[in-house]
């Protein structure tokens, strides 16, 4: 599940043309925690993906939607 999360993630940040750096920055995260996340290797809390959806500008459930 972490790694189909990580997959949504980077298809939002790249739909938007960011880079990690600027998604992270956007977000209030460090860039590593970002790149974990993409490669499945981290899974945010329930604040931290309020705070990735919101820098993504979309609905925190477009990035769970179907994850399970």
């Amino acid at each position: 599940m972490a790694r189909a999360f990580g997959q949504r993630l980077r298809e939002h940040r790249l739909a938007l043309d960011l880079t990690q750096e600027q998604l992270a920055e956007a977000a209030g995260v460090h860039p590593t925690f970002v790149s974990n996340v993409e490669r499945g290797y981290s899974a945010p809390t329930l604040y931290t993906l309020l705070a990735l959806a919101r820098a993504l500008q979309v609905n925190p459930g477009a990035l769970v939607d179907d994850l399970v």
